[in-house]
């Protein structure tokens, strides 16, 4: 099932790029392949042991059983401890002048990359010049990572002109070294959320072929990234040679994030297909992390050669961060029929709790520190762990899922604005829901900047912080290096969209007005500072320096997410619903299915 695409023009009714085809249900996308049963409707870490003493000085040590987190009980049977949450839904309504004024801001980057860089990677609105990944040309980077916003958005011109530079002039053709990890979540992602939303530009309701072509096309470049010894992806791949490599930058290990964010895609496009050589692949790598964990926390590097860890940091943001996003996703991309992945998004989400999670002594904001590793080497030798009060403006994304996974996502009324019944939540549901509203505030006081905007990293406040702390940073979260550098690296915003998403999921999930608040405020800062009058937007190279230099680069991110999500959060509530559809890691929906059987993982 897909949403049906109206121009957005002065005639059309509702101003936005989707709406259900007959005001109540959705047509269906595509018709799946012969072996493939209908969708649904679309759109060991190690075990840790915290010494209770003071945040800066605190360390987990190392006993003759490892590492221990004494974690509360978890779920034993998701399907028995979720029951459904039956409510007359709110319906969400847009806010057409804020959606309007997101779309605007779109076609201001937009028009500007047209104008400049069509057809490169990278666009760099300061110098208004485009580049690519490599020297080997195009791989369609920012086309077609923003293919579906353009879709979503009514704005017909402009995909027009995207589609025929897909259709005529994209080409993987390129010897270079591409990260096999961007290049499955942008490019691979955007053409298959293409696919899933094309069909509604067509008469017979089918989907534009061209896509699929290019998809299947990528994919098959893609997939020697997985001949490993261990199964563990190869972090570089080439796409010209079909070989993957090992990242020697960083000594031949791969990030956890990187390796295990490409399961959505993958099996996606076997349902679509048919050929189940993308699902396998993508399995592989998830039996291989069911075997080496133990209780759900992940060290942020991992080895292709041994397919094992090494000792490295543990957090929510940088390295880490979506592989906790796609086991919950993945469960709830096919239909939740696979309750391994829900059983190990529940594990990882407790070992959160129970270690990560910390609240500042005065402001009582909730944040996920990191845990250090007091040396380098096998994961089995380090001894002492520190709790580091940091925490990436990444980690945001969080927020959102946790309110997404405490709800029973296969309930009929879920993302229509209805407030999810408390009554209903099991003692897990009530925790991990609670903790997505506390990151959500505390992610907004990470914008209380002379700017509005975020730092890509926050340090909070501790009972036991060094004077200088104490006598100089504010009460409960501040900005490190500021004194020591002229361009710190932790000050800087580059159009990230972690905190809109949660805002838009957490609208959804229950019509609170702070959330669209909120959504516009942050709005209204990219607006003022971000915004290139000539055209385009960039980063900022500190966020309480509103004169203190522009990062001359605009994300692809920002307009495959951070519009994007912004578009949702003041789109009505019928556009796109969690019910029927999931969003990868890059912000691309791809549709809900019921897979067949001989698919589903049944590794416990």
């Amino acid at each position: 099932m897909v949403a049906t695409i109206v121009s957005h023009t002065k005639t059309s009714k509702r101003k936005n790029g989707l709406k259900p085809a007959s005001g109540k249900s959705v047509p269906q996308a595509a018709t799946p392949p012969p072996n493939a049963k209908a969708p649904i409707s679309p759109l060991k870490v190690f075990p840790l042991l915290l010494i209770p003493i003071a945040l800066s000085a605190l360390v987990i040590l190392y006993s003759k059983g490892g590492l221990r987190i004494i974690s509360p009980a978890t779920r034993t049977s998701v399907s028995k401890l979720r029951p459904p949450r039956h409510s007359e839904p709110r319906i969400i309504k847009a806010d057409e002048s804020k959606r309007n004024a997101v779309v605007n801001a779109f076609k201001h980057a937009w028009s500007a990359y047209e104008r400049d860089a069509f057809g490169d990677d990278n666009y760099h609105p300061v110098s208004g010049r485009g580049s690519n990944l490599t020297w080997a040309g195009s791989i369609g980077y920012m086309i077609t990572d923003s293919i579906d916003t353009l879709m979503i958005m009514g704005l017909d011109e402009e995909y027009n002109r995207a589609r025929e530079w897909i259709a005529n002039d994209l080409s993987f053709d390129r010897d270079g070294s591409y990260n096999t990890f961007e290049t499955t979540i942008r490019v691979l992602g955007g053409l298959l959320s293409a696919h899933h939303l094309s069909a509604s530009k067509s008469p017979s309701n089918t989907p534009d072929p061209i896509y699929l072509e290019r998809a299947v096309d990528l994919a098959n470049r893609l997939l020697p990234a997985f001949d490993s010894p261990s199964g563990i992806p190869y972090p570089i791949i080439n796409l010209d040679a079909r070989q993957g490599f090992l990242d020697e930058e960083n000594d031949g290990l791969a990030s956890t994030a990187e390796v295990s964010t490409l399961q959505l895609e993958l099996k996606y496009l076997t349902w679509l297909t048919g050929d189940n050589s993308y699902w396998k692949a993508a399995e592989k790598i998830t039996r291989k992390f069911r075997r080496i964990m133990q209780n759900g926390l992940a060290p942020t590097l991992i080895s292709p050669t041994t397919g094992l860890f090494t000792a490295s940091e543990i957090k929510l943001g940088t390295k880490g961060d979506s592989y906790y996003e796609y086991l919950l996703k993945q469960y709830i991309q096919t239909n939740r029929t696979e309750l391994v992945y829900r059983d190990m998004y529940d594990e990882s989400m407790t070992a959160i709790h129970s270690t990560l999670v910390q609240v500042t002594p005065t402001g009582k904001l909730t944040y996920t520190s990191e845990l250090h590793p007091a040396t380098k080497g096998e994961l089995h030798e380090v001894a002492e762990w520190k709790l580091v009060p940091k925490q990436d403006q990444l980690v945001c994304y969080m927020a959102g899922l946790l309110m997404l996974g405490a709800v029973d996502t296969g309930s009929a009324q879920l993302g229509y604005g209805s407030a999810p019944e408390r009554y209903l939540f099991t003692d897990v549901d009530r925790r991990d829901w609670k903790l997505g509203e506390d990151l959500i505030r505390t992610c907004m006081a990470t914008h209380d900047t002379v700017t509005g905007l975020p730092p890509e990293i926050a340090h909070f406040r501790t009972k036991t912080d060094p004077d200088w702390v104490a006598r100089l940073a504010p009460s409960d979260w501040y900005i490190k290096g500021l004194r020591d550098a002229k361009e710190p690296y932790d000050a800087r915003y580059i159009l990230r969209p972690e905190t809109v998403e949660s805002l838009f999921v957490a609208y959804r999930l229950t019509g609170a007005q702070k959330y669209r608040d909120w959504g516009w405020k942050i709005f209204q800062a990219i607006e003022r500072y971000c915004r290139i009058e000539n055209g385009g937007y960039s980063g900022v190279i500190n966020v309480d320096q509103p004169d203190g230099g522009r990062i001359d680069r605009m994300e692809t991110f920002f307009l495959s997410e951070t519009l994007k999500y912004l578009y949702l959060l003041f789109d009505d509530g019928d556009v796109l619903p969690f019910k029927e559809v999931v969003f990868n890691t890059e912000g691309h929906p791809f549709p809900i299915f019921q897979p067949r059987s001989d698919l589903v993982a049944d590794f416990f």
